[in-house]
């Protein structure tokens, strides 16, 4: 098991070990501690920018449903007549310079796999650089848009923001509750009053009355190779498949497959793996299903009886009430 996957158990399931780890994890909090105090007395430079910014992140380390929900956003504020733009820090990707816009066509080791699957998509205009700054500025510079929706980056505080949304996996909830390294945290938990919204991928729990929930909804089965979309009664109950997922919490994949009634083998990857042919060779010979965020790089050496599950996210009606009113502040009717 490589480090990083002992690290998340640790944090999610606790060990003695960690205990070792406190002088460095306060040394951490300084230092994010110091990072947001600047940015909020004016001492460091934030670039504002001349459109709205919504900033979709995590508190935690690993995955939260972050691209399902951007996706959704997406969709949302083009029902309302919103041009919307997306940044993103292009995570693992090499494109020949920064920042780059990302096109359908491109590959996923160019321009990172979250930002392809979301232009596949949506077809949305997409730019990628870690300085999130210079990514807005070069996406307005590129697109006429109202908004602009900046995936991660909640403690990148360069840029301001106009809505704050953080997700949460409502499984596993804040681990231990401790920041890096010692817990998942990216910040203090305290950070949470100051955001705008917290929403719970798989439904606010009692304790947290005002947050929202949302879930993640399979809608169907795509064969790889051909793109092709088949029901989710593909598969008999019960039946056997191998599942490869390379996200930051492939147990919520697999579950996802047991729940549709499926026998999932699972093959847990590190997120953002690269895969190859050899890596997805196992035996017996049976149907695969991943990820669609994985699915983006195996493209072209998929093989038949290959699929990726898509998923919808799916806001409760009290998220998607406020949204709309937060919508409404930031573009007001004219009078």
């Amino acid at each position: 098991m490589k480090l990083a996957q002992r690290l998340q158990q640790a944090w999610y399931h606790g060990h003695p070990a960690l205990a070792l780890l406190g002088p460095l994890e306060g040394l951490y909090r300084l230092v994010a501690k110091r990072r947001r105090q600047r940015f909020l007395d004016g001492s460091a430079p934030s670039y504002r920018a001349p459109v709205p910014v919504v900033v979709v992140g995590n508190i935690t380390v690993g995955g939260t449903g972050k691209t399902p929900l951007i996706l959704w956003l997406v969709e949302h504020c083009r029902a309302r007549g919103l041009k919307v733009g997306v940044v993103s820090r292009g995570y693992g990707a090499q494109p020949p310079s920064l920042p780059w816009r990302v096109t359908a066509e491109q590959p996923a080791g160019q321009v990172g796999d979250e930002p392809l699957l979301i232009v596949q998509r949506t077809a949305v205009p997409l730019m990628i650089d870690p300085d999130r700054p210079r990514a807005v500025r070069a996406l307005l510079a590129a697109e006429p848009l109202d908004l602009i929706l900046c995936d991660d980056g909640l403690q990148h505080y360069r840029l301001a923001r106009d809505l704050e949304l953080v997700l949460i996996d409502a499984a596993r909830g804040l681990g231990n509750g401790r920041c890096l390294p010692a817990g998942p945290l990216r910040e203090p938990a305290s950070r949470l009053q100051d955001v705008d919204a917290v929403l719970f991928n798989g439904g606010a729990p009692d304790d947290a009355p005002a947050a929202f929930g949302f879930r993640l909804e399979p809608s169907a089965l795509i064969e790889i190779a051909t793109g092709r979309s088949l029901p989710l009664d593909r598969f008999r109950p019960g039946e056997q498949i191998h599942a490869v997922a390379g996200i930051g919490n492939p147990e919520r994949f697999f579950a996802t497959l047991e729940a549709l009634n499926w026998r999932p083998i699972p093959h847990p990857f590190a997120d953002h793996a690269a895969f190859s042919p050899e890596q997805l060779h196992f035996a017996p010979d049976l149907p695969l299903v991943m990820t669609e965020k994985d699915a983006v790089k195996c493209r072209a050496f998929a093989r038949p009886g290959w699929y990726y599950l898509q998923v919808q996210a799916r806001p409760c009606d009290a998220f998607v009430a406020w949204f709309d009113e937060r919508l409404a502040r930031l573009f007001p009717e004219p009078t």
